[in-house]
């Protein structure tokens, strides 16, 4: 049997759902004294499930602990028989994890679930995101007031945005705290939650409509902050641009923007 033939007969027998090795592939290896060829690939078998369960268990802690241990092991066991580790790093491995509670459950249950794990997910896209370059306050200090109506800014790297039907962050919170879980309860209106890493730290914050409409005008619309200013006095009249500065200020104090390329 050539090299990459054992390989892959390996592989299957990795991800085959019986820890019962194939006869033929089995026929290759080589037993000892005190390790019987069956009883050692089905010690492979077991480890390298355990593993995968264990990474989703670190990643969807929260989900872990609304569901139960058990219940929780029995979905990502599910899970990973469905969508098999293809990358070579397990950092990925639940990249997918969201989608599939909703095809493995009716929506009523699977929808608030699915949602926790997208923000848990967001977490380890904020934490893995590359650093960028965050504005700071005394970039904004050095800058000339000439220059400030035509400021533009972007989202620093590690911000993910997500948008909250349920009351999610309430569940992860309690979740951390090993508080009792919350009922799940639809939001309205919706909540915008972002999650970001700031000073090698994960943070995460949810937004009021009029916040969540301003930064996204200027960090995805593309805004200046002459034009932030004049949608913000339709609701703020007089008082728009100190409204504009303070948000500014906070969104740049918390790491969350960076100047937009040219």
């Amino acid at each position: 049997m050539r090299l990459i033939d054992w390989q892959l007969a390996f592989e299957e027998h990795l991800l085959t759902e019986t820890c019962a090795a194939n006869s033929s592939f089995a026929a290759t290896l080589q037993g000892g004294p005190t390790l019987d060829v069956d009883t050692g690939l089905a010690i492979y078998h077991n480890a390298y499930l355990s593993r995968l369960k264990e990474v989703l268990c670190h990643d969807f802690s929260a989900i872990r602990y609304w569901l139960g241990d058990d219940e929780f092991s029995a979905l990502s066991e599910a899970y990973v028989r469905r969508y098999p580790s293809a990358h070579y790093s397990l950092r990925w491995l639940g990249e997918r994890f969201s989608m599939f509670i909703l095809e493995h459950w009716f929506a009523e249950q699977s929808a608030p679930l699915a949602e926790l794990a997208r923000l848990e997910w967001a977490f380890t896209l904020a934490f893995d995101a590359p650093q960028g370059t965050p504005l700071t306050v005394n970039d904004m200090a050095q800058l000339a007031p000439g220059d400030w109506p035509a400021l533009q800014v972007s989202l620093a790297p590690s911000v993910q945005h997500l948008l909250c039907r349920f009351n999610t962050v309430g569940i992860w919170r309690a979740s951390k705290d090993e508080s009792d879980i919350p009922g799940s309860q639809a939001l309205d209106p919706v909540q915008i939650c972002l999650v970001w890493r700031h000073q090698n730290v994960c943070h995460y914050r949810s937004l009021e409509p009029d916040e969540a409409y301003a930064l996204a005008g200027m960090a995805t619309t593309g805004w200046n902050f002459s034009e932030l200013c004049a949608e913000l006095a339709v609701t703020y009249s007089e008082g728009a641009s100190l409204q504009a500065a303070t948000w500014l200020k906070q969104w740049i104090q918390d790491g969350l923007l960076e100047l937009r390329a040219p």
